[in-house]
């Protein structure tokens, strides 16, 4: 693979699990507040607590401390949620009723932000509406903060590979590079698996895609919907009119999984992860709980697993768990289905050089990324391509 010489001129951004918002734009939700006198805050918040905690506003504080020019303290206290429009007379839960009853408490309809904050320009436009606890993201995965120099030029390099492969063919095609971090070695590298028929091929049709791909500005996406990239148009395949057609199902990524299994077998046979000549999986008490294997680090290390013929003491014989701690580069955004896949394949991290604004999982039309209902999250980067690196005659490996 050869070197390149504009690297400064390529750009890494990451794709956060949420879709952010101005700061001064932010959702809000109505709750019920009161003033209460200090001496009673500590044991009406405790009773509120125990008997109405916030679950869904975790990042709302309970109380607002004002301080007056008299130099007294002004307390107020979020006591439930309340309707979405203000004149809205909502039903009050027969606790919190009981409590305000008690404690003389005048009730008024403010508005909280829904959504903790992802940096400090939110949390400073949150706080004027009513406190809120901003916690800094916190991630032990390279890039999130920032790549150094040599893990630049890292993901330059095999975006450039995922770059050779989606032109090597007649047409472009969404290609897929799976990259073990830790030692720089390619694990397996696909494109999306198109079957062409004994037509003849149209260069012209051909010609004109590249010719959109190479005219397109830096920052800008490329224009023209590639009938042969399969996350563009996931469901083009059942009236696809040209002489070259997809598999449904047999996007970049998903054959890139299945070369990587395969090469996994290859080097772990016998494994016992090995379950192609096998019936049916055996009950849980014969294989050690998958749980396990969630948890551990993402270091190549420590989610290694030992083959349980090695007594446990043959580090050579051990197999990584799926795709765990591995790297991925793609020159188009993912659909669902392959961003899916690459959950369940326990990808550490994904970056694609377009965005892919029709059927997007990871950014333009969804955040997998952020779903919080799944059992593992990778981090999502855009990697911008300039001009001048696709004007450039790209090479075939």
């Amino acid at each position: 693979m050869d070197k390149f010489k504009d690297n400064e001129s390529w750009e890494i951004i990451h794709i956060p699990d949420k879709l952010p918002f101005p700061p001064h734009q932010q959702p809000t939700v109505n709750v019920y507040a009161a003033v209460i006198d200090p001496k009673h805050a500590n044991t009406i918040v405790r009773k509120l607590n125990k008997i109405l905690p916030l679950e869904n506003l975790r990042h709302v504080k309970r109380v607002r401390k004002q301080h007056l020019d008299g130099g007294s303290t002004h307390l107020s206290v979020i006591l439930c949620l309340a309707g979405e429009n203000d004149s809205q007379l909502d039903i009050i839960p027969q606790e919190v009723a009981e409590l305000i009853d008690f404690y003389q408490l005048k009730t008024s309809i403010t508005k909280v932000c829904r959504y903790a904050p992802l940096s400090k320009e939110e949390w400073v436009e949150q706080c004027k509406l009513w406190p809120t606890s901003f916690h800094p993201p916190t991630y032990n995965i390279n890039g999130i903060t920032g790549f150094s120099e040599e893990e630049s030029h890292s993901v330059f390099t095999f975006m450039k590979l995922a770059l050779n492969l989606a032109k090597s063919e007649r047409q472009m095609v969404n290609a897929a590079v799976i990259v073990d971090p830790s030692t720089n070695e390619v694990i397996a590298r696909a494109c999306d698996q198109v079957y062409s028929c004994s037509c003849p091929i149209n260069h012209e049709v051909t010609k004109t895609h590249d010719n959109m791909l190479l005219n397109s500005s830096a920052t800008e996406e490329p224009k023209l919907l590639y009938d042969g990239v399969s996350c563009l148009n996931p469901w083009g395949w059942s009236n696809q009119k040209s002489c070259d057609s997809w598999h449904p199902l047999r996007h970049a990524a998903i054959v890139a999984i299945e070369d990587s299994a395969t090469r996994d077998r290859n080097l772990f046979p016998g494994g016992r992860h090995d379950l192609a000549d096998i019936d049916h999986v055996q009950p849980a008490l014969t294989y050690p709980s998958s749980k396990k294997q969630k948890t551990k680090s993402m270091h190549v290390n420590d989610y290694e697993e030992l083959d349980p013929h090695t007594n446990d003491c043959d580090p050579v014989s051990s197999r990584p768990y799926l795709c765990t701690g591995y790297d991925i580069y793609l020159i188009w955004e993912p659909c669902a289905m392959c961003a899916m896949a690459l959950v369940h394949q326990r990808i550490k991290r994904i970056f694609y050089a377009f965005s892919n604004l029709k059927a997007g999982a990871l950014g333009s039309v969804h955040r997998l990324q952020g779903e919080k209902s799944l059992n593992h999250h990778y981090a999502v980067f855009k990697v911008l391509l300039p001009q001048e690196s696709l004007n450039r005659g790209v090479k075939t490996e």
